[in-house]
C-alpha cells in the first residue's frame, strides 16, 4: 500500500490524528441525560500509550492476540488504542456472547490477556476459566467494587501505572508501536451465528487502512457522529477508524437513549442498521395518523410533492434506478412524465417542506448531513422516504471478511436501490452460478454485462488474510485474490452494484444480525409435529420458518386432518407447533433472541429430492423461496407507503 497521509497503520493513524486534532473532541462518554464527558484526540492517544506501557510491562508481546470481551463504551477504545499500540492484535466480542461461544474463540484465537467489561463478564469468564488453561489474566474495565483477585487488574489503575512509567522515561509502547507492519493483523473477528463454529475472520492493518485511504465520501473535521451499532462488529469498528482518521468525534449512545441524545449531540454523520430507519419510519406513521386531518393531509401532500421532485431530480442527474438499459423512446417518455411532475410539483414542495418535513428533520437533531446505513437491506419505501424528506441515507454494501465495506452510496451518486458504487480500488465481478462464466465485466456482451444476474466476487486491499486456523474454508472463499461473497447481485446500467439476494445459507436480519439457519431448523425438525421445514427472513425484523407438518402425529395428538391445509386452519394444531417451537428455539436450549421464530406457515406438500431438495437432501432454498413466496409475505406484511 503506498504512504497514506492518516497512516498505513493503526498505530499511525492514532498517532496522525493525535497530532491533527489535538484537543477537538475525540470520544465522548454518556454520563446522564443531556450530557457528555469528551476526551481530546490527543488525551485518547496518551491514554492509549498508557496502556500499552502496562500491557507491556504485563507481559503482553507484539503480536499476540488480546480478547476484548465488551459492548460500546469509551473504556471500549481506550482498549482498543493500547493493545494496537502494544503491537499485539485484538479479538473483540460483546458481552451478549454465549458460554459455548467465549470458551471456543478464547481457546481458538491462543487468547492469555482478555479485557471485559464489568464483573458480570468476569464472573463468566472466571466460571469458564478452566476450559480455557493459556488464559493468564483478565483486565476489568469497571472498577465499581472490583474484588482483589490474582491475575484480576483493573483498566483504571493499568492506566495510571503506565502514566507514571512514562513520566519516568519509559517508551516500550512508543517503540512497539513504531514496529508495526501493515501486514501485521489488527484484528481477528469471530463470525456470528449458530453454526457451533465461528471462523475467525483475520483483518491486517493494511485492510483497515486501505478503508481509511479510499473512503469516497467526506466526513469532516468537527463532525459529530453517533455510535449505536455493536462496536465489535467490522463495520461500526472501521466507521470509528474512519471518524478518528478524519477528526469526527464520537459520542456513544443507546437504544434507550438515542432519542434525547440525537437532541443533545445533534450529529451530522451516523453509522446505523436499517432496523433503526424502519422504527423511525413506522413511528412516523404512526403520529401522522393519530394527527388531525389536517396535518395528515398536509404531510401527504407535503411527501407527494417532495417524492415527485426528488424522483425528477434523481432521474435528470442519472441517478434513477436503471437495471436494463433504457432505449430513445423509454428515455423520452420518462423525461416528459418527469419533466410535468416537476413543473407542478416544485412550488408546493418548497411551501410545504419548512412547514412540514423540516420538522421531520428535527427528529435527528436538524444538522444531519446524512448516515451510512450497512449490515442489511434497506425496504425500499423506507429507502425513499428518507432520502426524499432529506435525511441522506447512503446505503453500503459488504461483509467481516472485506474489513467491511465493498461499495457505497455517496452524496454525489445517491441511486435508491443499490449500495453504490464499488469502493475505490475494488474490483467486482458477476459470475454465473452455473457455468462459473465472467458475466460482468465482459466486454462482448451487451452494455459490458451490466443488468446480468450473478454470483458475486470481489478483489481489493480490503479482502482479509483468511480464517484463523482454517485453510481450508478459507480455500473455498479466496482464489487467486478474489473473494466469493456468496451474494447474488448485478452491475446497473447507472454503474452500481444492485444486491439482489444470497447464494449461501446465512440469514441477514434488518438489524444486521447474521444467522445460519441450519442449526435452528436440526431443532425444530426435533418436535413431533414438524417433519421437514426452513427458516426465512432474509432483510426481515426477525425470523419465520416454512413446516411441512406430521400429519400423523397431529392425528395421533387427536387432530383429525388429511392434509396440511386443513391443519392450518384447525386452531389447536396451532397451539400444538407454537408450544413446541417456543420449547425449542429459546435461550436456555442455545440460542439468541434475535434467533426465535416469530411466525410460521404450513407448505401443502412435503420437499422432495428432485424438485425443493438435492440429491443429498439439501434445500434448495431459492425454489423454495420462490415456490412459497405467497406464504412468507404473509409472515412479513410489508407496510403501506
Amino acid at each position: 500500500m503506498p504512504d497514506s497521509k492518516y497512516g498505513s497503520t493503526l498505530p499511525e493513524v492514532y498517532a496522525n490524528a493525535a497530532l491533527r486534532y489535538d484537543a477537538l473532541p475525540g470520544f465522548c462518554k454518556r454520563e446522564k441525560a443531556g450530557s457528555f464527558a469528551p476526551l481530546s484526540f490527543r488525551e485518547v492517544y496518551e491514554c492509549g500509550l498508557d496502556l500499552a506501557t502496562s500491557l507491556i510491562s504485563l507481559g503482553v508481546e507484539a503480536r499476540e492476540h488480546v480478547a476484548l470481551l465488551a459492548d460500546n463504551r469509551l473504556e471500549w477504545i481506550l482498549a482498543d488504542y493500547g493493545i494496537l499500540l502494544a503491537g499485539a492484535a485484538d479479538v473483540p466480542r460483546g458481552t451478549d456472547i454465549t458460554d459455548a461461544e467465549m470458551v471456543y474463540i478464547l481457546t481458538h484465537c491462543d487468547a492469555r490477556f482478555v479485557f471485559v467489561e464489568n464483573k458480570a463478564m468476569l464472573s463468566r469468564v472466571e466460571r469458564c476459566r478452566s476450559q480455557v488453561p493459556n488464559l493468564r489474566k483478565i483486565i476489568v474495565m469497571s472498577s465499581d467494587d472490583l474484588p482483589s483477585k490474582e491475575g484480576v487488574h483493573c483498566l483504571d489503575k493499568l492506566l495510571a501505572e503506565g502514566a507514571r512509567k512514562r513520566s519516568e522515561g519509559n517508551s516500550t509502547a512508543e517503540e512497539r508501536a513504531r514496529g508495526v507492519r501493515p501486514d501485521d493483523l489488527c484484528t481477528i473477528i469471530y463470525t456470528s451465528g449458530t453454526t457451533g463454529i465461528p471462523k475467525g475472520v483475520q483483518l491486517t492493518h493494511a485492510n483497515m487502512c486501505s478503508q481509511i485511504e479510499n473512503l469516497p465520501i467526506a466526513l469532516r473535521s468537527g463532525d459529530r457522529a453517533l455510535s449505536i451499532l455493536p462496536v465489535w462488529h467490522s463495520y461500526e469498528r472501521a466507521f470509528e477508524m474512519l471518524c478518528i482518521s478524519r477528526g469526527v468525534g464520537t459520542y456513544y449512545t443507546n437504544l434507550r437513549g438515542l432519542a434525547e441524545d440525537l437532541k443533545t449531540v445533534r450529529p451530522t454523520v451516523m453509522a446505523s442498521a436499517p432496523r433503526l430507519w424502519e422504527n423511525l419510519y413506522l413511528k412516523i406513521l404512526s403520529n401522522v395518523k393519530s394527527a388531525p386531518p389536517i396535518r395528515q393531509n398536509l404531510f401527504h401532500l407535503a411527501y407527494r410533492a417532495t417524492r415527485n421532485v426528488k424522483r425528477a431530480e434523481h432521474f435528470f442527474k442519472g441517478q434513477q434506478l436503471d437495471q436494463h438499459g433504457r432505449g430513445f423512446s423509454e428515455t423520452l417518455a420518462l423525461s416528459l412524465q418527469h419533466g410535468f411532475l416537476w413543473s407542478v410539483s416544485v412550488l408546493p414542495a418548497k411551501l410545504l417542506d419548512g412547514l412540514v418535513l423540516k420538522k421531520l428533520r428535527a427528529v435527528v437533531g436538524g444538522e444531519f448531513r446524512g448516515t451510512i446505513s450497512g449490515g442489511g437491506a434497506l425496504q425500499p419505501h423506507v429507502d425513499e422516504f428518507f432520502n426524499f424528506i432529506g435525511i441522506p441515507v447512503l446505503e453500503g454494501y459488504g461483509m467481516t471478511e472485506t474489513s467491511p465495506v465493498l461499495a457505497v452510496r455517496t452524496w454525489d451518486n445517491l441511486v435508491i436501490g443499490t449500495v453504490g458504487e464499488p469502493y475505490p480500488h475494488t474490483e467486482i465481478r458477476i459470475v454465473d452460478l452455473q457455468s462459473g462464466d465472467i458475466l460482468y465485466p465482459d466486454s462482448s456482451r451487451s452494455g459490458g454485462g451490466r443488468g446480468l444476474r450473478g454470483e458475486i466476487h470481489v478483489k481489493g486491499p480490503q479482502i482479509m488474510r483468511g480464517y484463523y486456523k482454517d485453510s481450508e474454508a478459507t480455500a473455498r472463499v479466496l482464489r487467486d485474490g478474489w473473494m466469493n461473497t456468496g451474494d447474488i447481485g448485478m452491475v446497473t446500467f447507472n454503474g452500481c452494484l444492485k444486491i439482489l439476494g444470497r447464494s449461501k445459507d446465512t440469514i441477514v436480519l434488518l438489524n444486521g444480525e447474521n444467522i445460519e439457519p441450519v442449526p435452528i431448523e436440526a431443532r425444530l425438525v426435533e418436535s413431533s409435529f414438524v417433519d421437514q421445514c426452513m427458516v426465512v427472513g432474509q432483510d426481515q425484523k426477525a425470523l419465520a420458518v416454512l413446516v411441512v407438518p406430521a400429519l400423523e402425529h397431529f392425528r395421533i395428538a387427536g387432530i383429525s386432518v388429511t392434509t396440511a391445509v386443513e391443519l392450518a386452519a384447525n386452531p389447536e394444531a396451532s397451539r400444538l407447533l407454537d408450544k413446541d417451537i417456543r420449547s425449542l428455539i429459546n435461550y436456555s436450549n442455545g440460542f439468541k433472541s434475535f434467533e426465535r421464530i416469530a411466525a410460521w406457515r404450513f407448505v401443502p406438500k412435503p420437499f422432495e429430492v428432485g424438485d425443493e431438495m438435492t440429491n443429498t437432501f439439501k434445500l434448495k432454498r431459492h425454489v423454495i423461496t420462490s415456490r412459497y413466496a405467497a406464504l412468507i409475505s404473509e409472515m412479513f406484511p410489508k407496510q403501506a407507503d
